[in-house]
């Protein structure tokens, strides 16, 4: 429960937040942080419980965990809890006057206009989408092989992403520089650009020059709109014609950053998720036979994917919320404390950084049943595992924060393991990787390789 600092001075009787052992002078748990980030948090939690406090190098952080503690986080006040001031890392990849770069209200409005391009009947169109370009990359791949998982679901979410959410000006680009200067974006995310996103490392320095390419090819596609009349159904064209409140048309600079913010809500998160969901397939092969016979039930009369086939799906839905649980793509959280926070009988202070971690909170053991166990059963009747509490699960946020995306991601990731599945078996070159914590979003550790042959018998999609 969340009680301001106006609360009467009987609730406001405290307790000291109690503090995690072993960090040291100036660095604080930052060396520990660094070799594994999960093991520290959840370390936290099993010695001090769901609210502890700790250090990384001058920043103070408080943790919270478990359901209760993520309702009192996600349910709090912009002027009490605020993401802006810690998400500046963004700005120099979506651009000024954007998202964290604009005031709440002004970023709840930008992403607004976007809405629309998530009707019923343009899920509809990402679902073909999806289906093309999977069937597009297992063509490509001959009959048998070893391919990069993370590359190729990297590459492949890209295509499907940029097709679907921005325009099929920019998904022609792909193979001609798009993919590389948004994979230098993509680089510009990372642990010391959080601390210092204006250090001019070599990562930094390629992330401003892609940030100019990008607004370039953006700006030439918008112009060639304007003089051929054209009026294709696609965001780039819904921020376009889109107007704020006060009537003012969004400039050229202002459509990329919200693209590029939309880009990577729905391309960044969904190629890490897709990548683990193959892995834990993999190794579960017999849950993956129970996707191939409901492949064939769902698709097998007519062999052509399309929304409602999706949603029918929930053999293959529970894989990758299981996915979800177990490897969450953002493994931490993070708001700023603008005003003091009552959790229980703690008072968070003004000026410390208040953190939720997916990955410690997903695992905890009175909450879901041998937690370390990819197990997609548990999201069944009669277990229902996520269903004990409305932020049982955090891969995707929560609250009014909580990801435009995450509908159109687990639906790219279960559209890209059926036709997969489908078309070959698989098995892993390599041991089963450890996650690579370098990244800011969590992915397998490389290189992860796949070998691969094309199934000729009971296959569903030609």
């Amino acid at each position: 429960m969340v009680r301001l600092a106006s609360d009467p001075p009987a609730a406001r009787e405290t307790r000291d937040i109690p503090d995690l052992d072993g960090g040291a002078p100036l660095l604080g748990h930052l060396l520990e942080f660094q070799r594994d980030p999960v093991a520290m948090l959840s370390r936290g939690w099993r010695e001090l419980g769901d609210l502890y406090r700790f250090r990384l190098g001058p920043r103070r952080f408080v943790l919270f965990t478990g359901p209760d503690a993520h309702d009192a986080f996600f349910s709090a006040p912009e002027d009490q809890l605020n993401a802006k001031d810690v998400y500046q890392f963004t700005v120099p990849i979506f651009g000024r006057g954007v998202a964290y770069d604009v005031a709440p209200q002004v970023m709840d409005e930008q992403l607004g206009f976007l809405y629309p391009a998530l009707r019923e009947a343009a899920m509809q169109k990402f679902a073909r989408i999806m289906f093309e370009e999977t069937s597009l990359l297992a063509d490509s791949l001959g009959d048998e092989g070893v391919f990069n998982l993370p590359a190729a679901m990297n590459e492949l979410t890209v295509k499907i992403a940029s097709r679907s959410l921005i325009g099929q000006e920019v998904r022609d680009q792909v193979d001609t520089g798009f993919a590389d200067a948004y994979h230098d974006l993509q680089k510009g995310i990372n642990t010391l650009g959080f601390f210092l996103p204006r250090l001019p490392t070599p990562a930094h320095r390629s992330r401003d020059r892609a940030r100019v390419q990008v607004a370039e090819l953006f700006s030439r596609i918008m112009t060639a709109r304007r003089r051929a009349g054209a009026n294709p159904d696609d965001f780039m064209q819904s921020l376009m014609d889109a107007r704020y409140s006060d009537h003012r048309p969004l400039d050229d600079d202002e459509i990329t950053g919200i693209l590029l913010t939309v880009l990577f809500a729905g391309q960044h998160t969904s190629a890490v998720l897709a990548t683990w969901t193959g892995l834990e397939l993999l190794r579960a092969s017999s849950y993956a036979e129970r996707v191939r016979d409901e492949t064939q039930v769902v698709y097998g009369e007519n062999g052509s994917m399309d929304l409602e086939g999706l949603k029918r799906q929930i053999t293959m839905e529970h894989a990758v919320r299981e996915c979800e649980r177990l490897h969450p793509p953002l493994i931490i959280l993070i708001r700023k404390v603008l005003q003091p926070m009552r959790y229980g009988d703690h008072v968070v202070p003004a000026g410390s950084l208040a953190m939720v971690s997916p990955a410690v909170s997903h695992r905890l053991p009175h909450l879901f049943a041998d937690p370390d166990r990819f197990d997609p059963d548990r999201f069944s009747p009669p277990a229902r595992e996520d269903k004990q509490h409305p932020y049982t699960l955090i891969g995707f946020g929560g609250g009014k924060h909580r990801c435009m995306g995450k509908h159109f991601a687990e639906m790219q990731v279960k559209a890209i393991w059926t036709v997969l599945l489908d078309r070959f078996d698989f098995s892993l070159e390599t041991e089963f990787p450890e996650p690579n914590y370098g990244s800011w979003v969590t992915g397998p550790e490389t290189p992860c390789r796949l070998r691969y042959r094309r199934r000729t018998q009971g296959r569903v999609f030609r």
